[in-house]
């Protein structure tokens, strides 16, 4: 049963170890600058799309089953506090194949997000750029007639680099634009909210709670929306990720996770509040840039320019959050042997400088040619899958190690666990079909790599 081969929960490094240099703050202002981004710039259009005004109820659903893998990630990562996030977490407690398969899907949901997020990043640049005489052509991907996204391809390069320039200095530049970020969207919620009215918000659920597919082939519904928009919230997990280069583990991953993701559902509902009631859905559910059309539509241009400006000014905090996170997983599977061992070394600065570059260029391809909602729709079927695992670990270590430190518990282990998962298994399913198709054969042939090549290279424990 060598499938099932699981590391000690003492995870060693190897002797490849990251810097430690973060701090709780610059781990808070990750998961607000991870989490708060294209979900709520970009993608509340296209849940108002799927939903209309009650989007509102999908953003309080996608929050909830987030909130309950945020507190299963915060009490794993405080009992295992190594780089690696859910895949770490899986091969401890699951097993070696069960760890595989979710470090694919988190791939999946790495790449996928900064690429989203670039295409997001781009609307709200090219929006700016197009009056200046910059091409059409060079900020849409061939989907949506163009050639490529340079905008999205640029900004890529752009945070990759800062990466591999050193861990806290990109924390720290990440925290002060995170700031520019808040600022804009409370200008945003003290600007529409007095436009507010209610009769954008009738009916309120025009298209159903559940998924249902609608005259235009388009699979609309509350739960349709969630699933979609549930991209908004996951963020945090890129916090579990920097476990190696956190001064303190123990106690400032749990702060870090927690908190981002109380602040972030806070200022979700406000801003989801604030923009269905400004202008009726219809308006905007189709727009690259929904809260900047929004705030042109009530009146407010010189406001509208201010929070594009501020979006291309603050979004790569959300590139630079999840870019670290999938280098740093990536950098484990590599340390691990499953993926080739040489992506693993660390340059002098204590950055992994080739797993970086690797990851940005994949990263770059996919932003450069696919839209924004079929990669966030995939994106999120990564991130459900590695959701539900963390959950199942953290009930799974209640029973096999009762008395083990933690320095965070879940509150209502059981029932949190449990909402997690199920959560997420109905959110899955409730993604369109054609990506609960694509994450299948995504799998495939991950498990076709893994037996071709991870299974007989993997590093164990003697």
């Amino acid at each position: 049963m060598d499938l099932l081969r699981r590391k000690p929960i003492e995870v060693e490094q190897r002797g490849t170890a990251l810097a430690r240099t973060l701090s709780w703050p610059h781990l808070v202002a990750l998961g607000v600058g991870a989490i708060v981004g294209t979900g709520i710039l970009t993608l509340i259009g296209v849940g108002a799309d799927r939903a209309g005004p009650s989007v509102i109820l999908s953003f309080v659903i996608a929050g909830t089953i987030c909130a309950c893998a945020a507190l299963a990630y915060a009490e794993m990562a405080t009992m295992i506090p190594a780089s690696g996030s859910a895949y770490t977490y899986s091969y401890v407690v699951l097993g070696e194949v069960i760890a595989w398969t979710i470090g694919w899907s988190l791939i999946l949901e790495y790449s996928l997000v900064v690429s989203t997020v670039a295409v997001g990043w781009s609307g709200y640049a090219s929006a700016l750029l197009t009056p200046l005489g910059f091409p059409l052509a060079l900020t849409n991907g061939p989907a949506l007639g163009g050639l490529v996204n340079v905008p999205a391809v640029v900004i890529i390069a752009i945070v990759a680099g800062l990466l591999m320039l050193g861990t806290k200095e990109s924390a720290t530049l990440n925290a002060m634009l995170v700031v520019v970020k808040i600022v804009a969207l409370a200008i945003f919620v003290a600007v529409a909210l007095p436009s507010f009215q209610s009769s954008n918000m009738e009916p309120f659920m025009p298209f159903g709670f559940g998924k249902s597919m609608s005259a235009d082939g388009v699979e609309r519904g509350v739960m349709a929306a969630a699933a979609i928009i549930f991209f908004a919230f996951y963020g945090f997990d890129a916090i579990s990720t920097a476990a190696e280069e956190t001064k303190n583990p123990g106690r400032d991953l749990a702060i870090g996770i927690v908190g981002s993701m109380i602040a972030c559902v806070l200022i979700y509902m406000l801003v989801a509040v604030a923009a269905v009631g400004a202008l009726s859905f219809t308006r905007f559910a189709d727009s690259p840039e929904p809260l900047a059309l929004i705030l042109r539509e009530i009146g407010r241009p010189g406001f509208a320019t201010f929070l594009a400006a501020s979006a291309v000014i603050a979004l790569p905090t959300v590139l630079l959050g999840f870019l670290f996170g999938q280098s740093r997983i990536f950098f484990v599977m590599a340390r691990d042997g499953l993926i080739p061992a040489a992506l693993a070394k660390v340059s002098r600065r204590g950055t992994p400088v080739r797993i970086t570059l690797a990851t940005a260029a994949l990263v770059a391809i996919i932003a450069g040619v696919m839209p924004i909602d079929a990669i966030a729709a995939l994106a999120n079927a990564g991130t459900l899958a590695a959701f539900a695992a963390v959950c199942i670990c953290m009930m799974v270590m209640r029973r096999r190690a009762p008395d083990a430190p933690r320095t965070f518990r879940t509150p209502l282990a059981p029932v949190v666990g449990t909402i997690g998962v199920l959560g997420c298994v109905y959110l899955f399913f409730s993604l369109p079909q054609r990506t609960q198709w694509y994450f299948l054969i995504w799998n495939l042939v991950g498990l076709a790599v893994y037996f071709l090549y991870g299974r007989r290279r993997a590093v164990h424990a003697e």
